[in-house]
């Protein structure tokens, strides 16, 4: 079964704000079983234009993911995220060829 993943894209507007949203979004991210597998960190923008973070998250399945950004433990998060950020997320299933 292919794993889900969460890509986020984000400007952090306010930074004491967002810490809010770290600590918010751990609940829901445990309870579902993320793993980060990029948290900010160095990059290069080879093409268009990037926001200024990024982040990867692997879950054990699609649905999970899924389940994860609608579950009320995230929708919390997300009232403080807005507030704190501008970004964009997706979540897509990997590949499991």
């Amino acid at each position: 079964m292919a794993k889900g993943y969460w890509i986020a894209h984000v400007d952090v507007t306010n930074p004491e704000g967002y810490k809010e949203y770290v600590a918010l979004n751990a609940k829901a991210f445990e309870k579902y079983g993320a793993k980060f597998l990029v948290r900010g960190g160095q990059f290069t923008a080879k093409a268009g234009t990037p926001r200024a973070r990024h982040v990867v998250l692997e879950f054990k399945d699609y649905a999970t993911a899924l389940a994860c950004y609608d579950s009320p433990e995230y929708k919390a998060a997300c009232a403080v995220r807005d507030k704190n950020s501008i970004g964009d997320v997706i979540v897509i299933e990997g590949y499991d060829g």
